[in-house]
């Protein structure tokens, strides 16, 4: 399997590994077919992100989607990084091997669930703003 030289990048010196203590949006997906589970802590403050880290246990793609997953959020307003799509994780890596695509809908679909749960915390329906959050058990389904 050949992965670009963006993904051993970010696979090798992942940025924005760890927790936020003090977090007011933390999601987690996970992937029962390969194992893989992302869990990412946003620090949100006016809409803002300020800050995101994750911890994730998983391959090599899914350390690096989580990576730059989390570098293209920080700073955005939450309706920016609601439009992050697993096709722009993967164009930032300079694509990913097809077997790995799932892997940038897991860090898709881990942003949209710490947001729903920042706003829950605010006492907010997320579904109307986010969608609806699945994780991504079916290989088929997680396609660009």
């Amino acid at each position: 399997m050949e992965y670009s030289k963006k993904v051993m990048e970010h696979f090798e010196s992942p940025h924005n590994v760890g927790t936020i203590e003090d977090a007011n949006g933390i999601g987690e997906i996970g992937n029962a077919k390969c194992g893989d589970i992302m869990k990412m802590y946003l620090k949100i403050e006016n809409d803002i992100i300020v800050d995101a880290k994750f911890k994730t246990y998983g391959c090599a793609s899914a350390i690096a989607t989580s990576s730059i997953a989390t570098d293209m959020i920080k700073g955005q307003p939450l309706k920016e990084a609601l439009k992050l799509t697993n096709k722009a994780v993967v164009e930032a890596l300079d694509g990913l091997p097809a077997v790995k695509i799932h892997c940038s809908v897991l860090a898709e679909q881990a942003i949209k669930a710490a947001i729903a749960d920042y706003y829950k915390r605010q006492g907010i329906d997320p579904e109307p703003i986010v969608g609806k959050i699945e994780d991504c058990d079916d290989h088929a389904s997680c396609s660009i």
